[in-house]
């Protein structure tokens, strides 16, 4: 790829960041709307009971097996803080939000039982999609963004525990958990300098000293209420919302010290960026139980 196509991709990156009303919060409000109004009036619809295969009608307590896949939408949250001023130089605690949304799709297997008369759930579950954000407002000084942050979410598992409590045909219900994910985390920052022999820029490039990369596993938690309703048979429609955090993190730049930090007159040492990562999942689910016990 020629520099200046580099430089102009760098020049159209734009700030994910978005005030509410923007026309991208519409467009994402309406996409929600397609998948919640239709499933919400599925579920309150008038019907008869549930029944099981052969007729039978289903499980009196509701307690046994079930497994589904879902698809919907989620929401990555991150957050990055220039703890010591290095990118925003001389700015400590410069902090740059970014988020972006995506479409999700995956399996749950679980189980329903009672504890004292009391209706319990267990369920696993395993997410996977498109979630990532990005921003180029590490740097504000500079319209091009010559600093990227990046986060990229490769997969979402969760384990969590709940209680329901049936209101005429549907259950409504909430549950809290662990979670685990694959996330890519990088900030990159472009640098470029002047030929000695030329005395022309030279292109701009990576600084592997000021730029970071990690691909790893973090554990969170969870937590996440829905509603659910009997469609026929053993099956059951869902709609559930989640919300997930996976806590804060610490990243160095500048690990050479071979630059100040962070402005004029400091010391030449590593400097600190804080990582914060969340999202958020709004899912619709076609479950299948397999019966009571």
């Amino acid at each position: 790829m020629d520099i200046r196509d580099i430089r102009d991709i760098r020049d159209m990156r734009k700030d994910r960041r978005e005030p509410p009303g923007s026309a991208s919060g519409r467009g994402f409000m309406r996409r929600l709307a397609v998948v919640v109004l239709p499933a919400l009036a599925m579920m309150l619809a008038p019907s008869g009971p549930a029944r099981a295969e052969g007729g039978a009608p289903a499980s009196a307590d509701g307690s046994g097996t079930y497994m589904g896949v879902f698809a919907g939408m989620g929401r990555a949250d991150s957050r990055i803080v220039d703890v010591d001023g290095f990118a925003n130089w001389g700015t400590p605690g410069w902090t740059v939000d970014y988020s972006d949304t995506g479409f999700v799709g995956g399996a749950l297997i679980g189980r329903k039982f009672k504890v004292a008369g009391m209706p319990l759930r267990a369920e696993i579950d395993a997410t996977f999609g498109r979630l990532s954000a990005k921003t180029n407002r590490l740097d504000p000084t500079l319209t091009g963004g010559d600093e990227t942050a990046m986060t990229k979410f490769r997969w979402i598992a969760t384990a969590r525990a709940g209680v329901e409590r049936t209101i005429g045909r549907a259950t409504v219900f909430a549950a809290a958990g662990l979670a685990a994910a694959r996330i890519d985390r990088s900030v990159t920052d472009l640098d470029r300098s002047v030929d000695p022999a030329t005395g022309q820029p030279t292109p701009w490039a990576p600084d592997p000293d000021d730029s970071f990369r990690e691909d790893s596993t973090n554990v969170g938690w969870v937590i996440g209420a829905g509603l659910e309703t009997p469609l026929a048979d053993s099956w059951t429609l869902r709609l559930d919302g989640s919300y997930l955090d996976f806590g804060t993190e610490t990243h160095y730049v500048n690990r050479s010290g071979n630059n100040p930090c962070c402005g004029r007159g400091t010391p030449r040492r590593p400097a600190a960026y804080q990582l914060e990562n969340k999202v958020g999942i709004l899912r619709l689910a076609l479950i299948y139980r397999f019966g009571g016990s």
